[in-house]
């Protein structure tokens, strides 16, 4: 073997494990991630707020609370609510939380004639107000949603009544 093939060699096999290792630069993406859950106990007092909040203007109504991935921690139904005031909540929460956006702008930005007006014809999207997501610092955490009141206004009204009650518990 001569000097100049083994050296050849020699810098195929430099050239060869450089590109195989990441640059000093370049950063592996994490194999997990950590995310914050609401207790029960806070979706409870979120959703009971709401529910006094509601009987304060004289309405009776549902209040869901989901987590992160729309999935019901706590709902409340007032004893002269109508019976699909339950239906209608769990579906704004879980609206609210997998679109990260309150139901009542996404009733605006689905409107007929916009470019997201056929996400309407989705069974499990509810695009009226009364849905708002619960987020702390940057993160959604889960959803609160109230159905009963008398418009879309009045269900956020509640619903916000209901994200005040547990602002300061769920800042991190």
């Amino acid at each position: 073997m001569n000097k100049n093939s083994s050296f050849e060699r020699l810098i195929a096999l430099a050239l060869l494990c450089s590109l195989a290792t990441p640059s000093a630069g370049a950063q592996t993406a994490a194999a997990t991630y950590e995310i914050k859950q609401l207790t029960p106990e806070t979706a409870l007092a979120a959703a009971q707020a709401a529910l006094a909040q509601c009987r304060k203007n004289g309405h009776q109504v549902a209040v869901a609370v989901v987590d992160r991935a729309g999935v019901t921690q706590v709902l409340l139904r007032d004893r002269f609510a109508g019976a699909h005031t339950v239906e209608v909540a769990s579906t704004k929460a879980w609206t609210a939380a997998s679109f990260r956006i309150p139901t009542a702008s996404l009733a605006e930005s689905t409107q007929a004639g916009r470019p997201m007006s056929g996400l309407r014809a989705s069974p499990h999207v509810m695009a009226i107000g009364g849905g708002m997501p619960i987020e702390a610092a940057g993160m959604v955490l889960g959803a609160i949603a109230v159905s009963g009141a008398p418009g879309g206004e009045a269900d956020d009204a509640c619903a916000l009544a209901g994200l005040k009650a547990i602002a300061e518990a769920v800042e991190f």
